[in-house]
């Protein structure tokens, strides 16, 4: 079944009921169990256990979020607030070197480090200064290792060349530039504005520093936004010949983050209309050369994640399709999220309790999940669907000594999708097949032991 933006007329229905069945609710799977299962009953014991078992000599990523910008954008779904002075910014480093001292005197030993992620909010936010200050204080309490890949998400509205020269004198070898979409109406009603030119300039300073991985991060979906300005997006900024783009359908949660109440709905572009701009988009992308990766990514074919895809390697974390292979993800910051080996802990959501928790000497830790046997089971599924649109059950259950006759009602919940040709199984090896890669998160989600399909915490799987 095609779904092409080019379908003729008589293919309309398909795609209607297509989005009709299959456009409900679904988690991201950005991990597993995912953060809905997140409780207070893991707390800063648990993590403290959970660290002090760590084996010394593997490798872990570190994720630092810095939750201030200079602008809200409308369509944000991150834990970040607008400032207007430098301050707080400020205090918020010195808190975030204090939590780093916490973590690192919980540790086994000082650990090698494979990846660092400053995320947002907006990192470069930060001054110069406050950047090469945390990589120092990073680099003490770890052991980089020679390849470390060291990674910021960016807003070229308060990006500078200066800035740029002092996080690339401190490693940075990847960043991650907002675009959105370029239509200024659409930037009108999202509180976004930036032209092509203060990207490309921004793209610039990147590549005369010394930066190789170039991410730029787009959307679909927004108010006013149509398959020609998205269409339009894309032709502009793949002159920039970015490593990597992301191509994001937005996720309209008022209920969960207020600001999104600016956003006139009826604006919103329909399920097919984002269905169209964001297959579209995908086709474009794919003419231009780039490897289509999972739901929502697309990487030049030199970049490491479109190798990892070829090799079978790559991975899903809360950054969304990464490359990162190391076993433990360690936070630091507001409402900062952690993967170990044992489970998931997320920070104090909230600025001022995870500035009480830290002052006092406490690991700020709200929130987690300790993992059962059935848990890594199934998120081994779960997550090559969502990598790989493929799985063979039978090799995931050696690996976890089940049988695939466990699945048997997972394995039932597939059924309309094989029924509208979206999925294949045979043998133990199931595919998502044709545009079953659109609705990858409704069917990675029969696997889901906890999934309640009419939970509106999650946002629309197309």
């Amino acid at each position: 079944m095609s779904l092409a933006p080019c379908d003729t007329s008589d293919r309309q229905p398909d795609r209607a009921a297509l989005v009709a069945r299959y456009d409900g609710r679904a988690p991201r799977y950005t991990s597993y169990p995912t953060a809905v299962q997140f409780t207070p009953a893991v707390d800063e014991a648990a993590y403290r256990a959970w660290l002090s078992a760590l084996p010394p000599d593997d490798p872990v990523s570190l994720y630092l979020h810095i939750p201030f910008c200079k602008r809200l954008c409308w369509y944000c779904g991150c834990n970040t607030r607008a400032v207007n002075r430098h301050a707080p910014v400020g205090e918020y480093v010195e808190m975030l070197l204090a939590e780093l001292d916490l973590l690192q005197a919980a540790l086994p030993a000082r650990m090698p480090a494979a990846a660092v992620h400053l995320g947002g909010g907006t990192p470069n936010m930060l001054t110069p200064q406050e950047v090469a200050v945390l990589v120092g204080a990073l680099r003490r309490a770890f052991s980089f290792t020679p390849d470390i890949e060291i990674a910021a998400e960016l807003d070229p509205a308060v990006l500078t060349k200066a800035w740029v020269e002092a996080a690339a004198q401190a490693g940075l070898t990847r960043a991650s530039l907002g675009v959105q979409n370029l239509d200024p109406t659409v930037q009108a009603a999202v509180n976004r504005r930036e032209s092509f030119e203060d990207i490309a300039r921004c793209v610039g300073w990147l590549r005369d520093s010394g930066v190789s991985g170039i991410n730029l991060d787009l959307m679909y979906g927004l108010p006013h936004q149509t398959t020609a300005a998205t269409l339009a997006t894309i032709d502009a900024v793949a002159r920039l010949r970015p490593e990597r783009i992301a191509l994001f359908g937005y996720a309209h949660v008022p209920w969960m983050k207020a600001h999104q109440q600016l956003i006139d709905e009826a604006a919103l572009p329909g399920p097919a209309e984002r269905l169209d701009q964001s297959e579209a988009a995908a086709e474009r992308l794919v003419a231009l050369g780039y490897v289509r990766i999972g739901l929502d990514h697309f990487a030049a074919p030199h970049d490491p994640m479109a190798a990892a895809l070829a090799e079978g390697t790559l991975r899903r974390n809360f950054q969304g399709y990464t490359t990162d292979a190391a076993p433990t993800l360690l936070g630091l910051g507001v409402s900062s999220i952690g993967s170990l080996p044992q489970g998931f802990v997320q920070n104090a959501a909230q600025e001022l309790a995870w500035r009480a928790a830290v002052k006092s000497g406490r690991l700020p830790v709200a929130r987690g999940v300790a993992m059962t046997a059935d848990d890594r089971f199934r998120g081994e599924i779960i997550e090559r669907l969502m990598c790989d649109l493929t799985v063979d059950l039978d090799a995931v259950c050696a690996r976890h000594g089940r049988k695939r006759a466990e699945l048997s009602e997972a394995i039932s919940r597939l059924a309309p999708f094989v029924a509208d040709g979206l999925v294949r199984n045979v043998g133990g090896r199931v595919t998502a097949i044709g545009a079953g890669r659109l609705v990858i998160r409704s069917i990675a989600a029969a696997f889901d032991a906890y999934f309640a399909p009419d939970a509106t915490r999650h946002s629309r799987a197309i």
